[in-house]
C-alpha cells in the first residue's frame, strides 16, 4: 500500500468502527474473508500447523493468530516462540446511563451521560454525534443474544454556552459534565431514545433487557496540509495501531514462531475488565494453544522465554504551539515514524534489550522510528504494554504513531506514519525471536 491508499482504508475502518464492538465484528469479518477459523473460548480447540483462528471476548477484545506450516530444524516444538502485536480499540467517549432522558421545561429531551476514559471534554462540544453499541434483546425462548446496533445519522449535538452568557469562557472554565455536557436528543418529551435505538436495530423495545451504547462522533476522517501531509480524524488512539497491526497479520506469512495479533479493550479506563489488557485473556489464549498442541505447561513456559511482544498504542508528537511541553531530548514529528517509547517507572515496558530488538527490526526494513520520553517533571500516561507483559511475561516493547490532540473527539497525526507500522507489523509476524548459545538475541525469517 502507498500512502494515500492506506490513508483511506483507515478512514474506511474507523468509519464502520463507532467503539470496540464495531471493530472487533469488522477485524472478524475481515479474518473470515481471509480464511480464518473462529473460535469459542466454551469448546474444545484442537489445532494443527498451519492452523489460522481467531477468538473474541465480550465482543469487544479479539485475538487472532496464525501458526507456521512447519517449525525450524532448531526447535523440538510445532513453532519456535510467539511475535505478538498487542492494540486497543476502545477511545475516550461517553457512554450513555440507564433511563438517559432527561426533559427540561418540558420541551428539551437531554441523555444522561457519563464519561469514560480521560476526554478533552471540550472538545466534544457543537459537533455531530449519534449512538452506537450493543442490545442485550430477549429470544423467543427466553435466552438473551447481543446485537450491535448503531444510528448512521446525525442525531445529537452537546451546545456550547454562548460568549453572551459566559464572557469569560476564553480565559479558561472547568466543565461539569454533569451540566454542561447533555447532548440534546429531542424536542418531543415523549421520545424515547430506546424506542429510536431498537426500531435501527429491528428489534421491539420490549425485548430489549440492557444495553452498552455510547457516544461517537460523526465527522468521516479527513487529510490536511499543503502537501496533504496531516490527517484528521475521531478515535485514531489507537483504532490507528489496531488497523495497522491487522494490515500487516493479514499480508504476512508466520516464520517458525506463531503469529499473534491482540486488540484489548478497555485500556482508556484502566484495562482492569476481563476483555483488558490486564486481564488472563491473552494469557489464555497463548496457553490453550500450546495445550491443543500436547504441549506441557513447562512448554509453554519455555516458549514465553522465546517470544517477543510489541504494545502499539499512539504516542505524543510535539505540539507546534506548545513546544516547551515535550522533553528536550525526546521530540516526536508526525510523519517522523514510529515512535519508540521509555518510561523508567515501568508505564512503558520497553527496556534496553526489547528496544534494541525493535530498533533492528525497524532498520532492517528501512523503516523510519524515532524516540519518546516524558520531561521529567511532567507525569505521562500509560499504556497496555506493562499490563500484558504481567500476564505474559516476554519481551515487550511500547511503540506508537505520533499524534496531536490526543484524547480529543477529534484527533491529528501524520499521513506517511500509518503505513510505516503497517510494514512493521509484517516484518514482525514473519519473522522469529532466536537467542543463540551466547545469550546474543536476533530476528530470524527462516530457521
Amino acid at each position: 500500500m502507498d500512502t494515500a491508499s492506506s490513508t483511506q482504508a483507515l478512514f474506511s475502518f474507523l468509519a464502520e468502527c463507532p467503539n470496540s464492538y464495531f471493530a472487533v465484528q469488522q477485524m472478524a469479518r475481515r479474518l473470515d474473508d481471509a480464511g480464518f477459523t473462529p473460535l469459542s473460548e466454551g469448546d474444545h480447540w484442537s489445532l494443527s500447523p498451519g492452523d489460522r483462528c481467531y477468538v473474541t471476548r465480550n465482543g469487544s477484545s479479539i485475538i487472532a493468530f496464525s501458526l507456521p506450516r512447519r517449525n525450524g530444524a532448531r526447535h523440538a516444538f510445532p513453532f519456535a516462540g510467539f511475535q505478538i502485536l498487542a492494540t486497543h480499540c476502545d477511545s475516550p467517549t461517553f457512554r450513555i446511563k440507564p433511563n438517559a432522558e432527561l426533559v427540561i421545561e418540558n420541551r428539551y429531551v437531554r441523555l444522561n451521560i457519563e464519561k469514560y476514559g480521560g476526554m478533552l471534554c471540550s472538545t466534544w462540544f457543537d459537533r455531530p454525534l449519534s449512538v452506537a453499541g450493543r442490545l442485550l434483546v430477549r429470544t423467543a425462548d427466553s435466552g438473551i443474544r447481543p446485537v450491535l446496533v448503531r444510528l448512521d445519522r446525525d442525531l445529537l449535538v452537546i451546545p456550547s454556552l454562548c460568549i453572551h452568557f459566559d464572557r469569560g469562557a476564553n480565559e479558561g472554565r472547568a466543565i461539569n459534565v454533569q451540566r454542561d455536557m447533555l447532548p440534546l436528543f429531542s424536542a418531543a418529551p415523549d421520545v424515547k431514545l430506546m424506542d429510536v435505538v431498537a426500531a435501527q436495530a429491528g428489534v421491539s423495545p420490549e425485548d430489549v433487557v440492557d444495553c452498552d451504547l455510547f457516544l461517537y462522533n460523526r465527522m468521516p476522517g479527513t487529510v490536511f496540509g499543503a502537501r496533504n501531509e496531516f490527517i484528521a480524524a475521531g478515535r485514531l488512539d489507537d483504532m490507528q495501531c489496531a488497523f495497522a497491526s491487522l494490515q500487516g497479520f493479514l499480508s504476512s506469512e508466520p516464520g517458525a514462531s506463531c503469529a499473534v495479533h491482540c486488540v484489548f479493550d478497555n485500556e482508556e479506563v484502566g484495562s482492569l475488565s476481563k476483555q483488558g489488557a490486564a486481564s488472563t485473556f491473552l494469557r489464555d489464549v497463548l496457553r490453550r494453544i500450546c495445550l491443543s498442541m500436547d504441549l506441557t505447561e513447562e512448554d509453554y513456559l519455555r516458549l514465553l522465554a522465546r517470544s517477543y511482544m510489541v504494545s502499539a498504542d499512539n504516542a505524543q508528537a510535539l505540539h507546534p504551539n506548545f513546544s516547551d511541553k515535550s522533553d528536550p531530548g525526546h521530540r516526536p514529528l508526525l510523519n517522523g515514524g514510529i515512535v519508540l517509547k521509555y518510561a523508567a517507572n515501568q508505564k512503558y515496558a520497553t527496556d534496553g534489550l526489547s528496544g534494541a530488538l525493535f530498533r533492528m527490526l525497524c532498520d532492517r526494513c528501512g523503516i523510519p522510528y524515532q524516540l519518546f520520553a516524558n520531561r521529567s517533571d511532567i507525569p505521562g500516561g500509560s499504556t497496555l504494554g506493562n499490563l500484558s507483559s504481567a500476564q505474559v511475561p516476554v519481551l515487550t516493547a511500547d511503540v506508537g504513531l505520533p499524534q496531536l490532540a490526543m484524547h480529543s473527539s477529534w484527533e491529528t497525526a501524520g499521513a506517511e506514519d500509518t503505513q510505516s507500522l503497517i510494514s512493521a507489523a509484517q516484518e514482525l509476524f514473519s519473522t522469529s525471536l532466536y537467542c543463540d548459545e551466547n545469550g546474543a538475541f536476533s530476528f530470524q525469517t527462516n530457521f
